[in-house]
């Protein structure tokens, strides 16, 4: 079983600046990750032990001597495979984190990363202290130039432009219409057959188009809505069974279970983590 609090914790950090960034410090035993996206950048670094992931139809392996970074939007999930333990930390750069960094960096774009792991152990070992300090939440100051000081040098030696994976007009179309939907009402109760029917494609085709486009199922792509949904009610001081129903999941403990599948914390501990923020 994954282990608990304190161990597996999320921060927030209060910057003006840099609002919606966070560090999660956790330690597993055992854990899977469903699959899922964040709607930032998350980069995390181990500590101890590993895990495999799955991204871009690839499989690597989380490891003490390289650095994971995963795009916005960009979905993967990972196990523990053949190890029995791992401790790791992350940092998970909301949109409005974004915008101030690339500010703050003189950055025309948001960098665009090809691959999901770095093994320049100056990055391993930057990112690292970013977290710790996050983590004290003693030294903004500090805090803030270790930021701009490991992001920089990752976006100079790594990025690159955006790809064009842009859909065909008309398969975009289709696309656009499901994604008003499922925007609009997330919490409603949408079915694959109404969803098919407003792209005007059969079920299987829906499917094959969605994740093509999201590289997510059409349910997995909701779930994401929903808990984004949850996770601002939570913040916003909701009750969790209000916040789950509110969402459109059927109950608490189905709030429960994707939440800790996708982001590896229970709705208590989120909500906890907002504490401690405000504290």
């Amino acid at each position: 079983m994954a282990r608990s609090d304190p161990l597996n914790r999320t921060r927030y950090w209060e910057d003006p600046h840099f609002e919606g960034l966070s560090c999660f410090h956790a330690d597993f035993t055992d854990h899977d990750y469903a699959p899922h996206a964040h709607d930032g950048f998350v980069i995390a670094v181990t500590e101890t032990g590993g895990a495999e992931f799955t991204s871009r139809g690839k499989t690597g392996e989380a490891q003490p001597s390289a650095l994971l970074v995963f795009n916005p939007g960009e979905p993967h999930w990972g196990r523990m495979g053949r190890s029995r333990h791992w401790r790791y930390r992350s940092l998970n750069i909301g949109p409005d984190a974004v915008r101030g960094l690339k500010a703050m960096l003189g950055l025309a774009a948001p960098p665009h990363f090809a691959v999901n792991l770095f093994t320049d152990a100056d990055l391993v070992r930057g990112f690292l202290d970013v977290h710790q300090a996050l983590d004290s939440g003693v030294d903004a100051m500090r805090t803030r130039e270790l930021l701009l000081a490991s992001f920089g040098a990752l976006a100079r030696r790594h990025g690159i432009g955006r790809p064009d994976r842009l859909e065909p007009p008309r398969e975009r179309a289709r696309l656009d219409r499901v994604f008003q939907m499922m925007h609009d009402r997330p919490e409603a109760p949408l079915s694959l057959e109404t969803l098919s029917e407003a792209a005007d494609l059969s079920s299987f085709q829906l499917i094959a188009l969605f994740k093509r486009a999201t590289g997510l199922t059409p349910h997995a792509y909701l779930v994401q809505l929903r808990l984004r949904r949850a996770m601002d009610a939570l913040k916003s001081g909701m009750a969790i069974a209000e916040a789950a129903t509110t969402a459109g999941f059927y109950d608490q403990s189905a709030l429960t279970k994707h939440l800790k599948q996708c982001y590896g914390v229970t709705p208590l501990q989120f909500v906890r983590a907002g504490r401690n923020f405000h504290q």
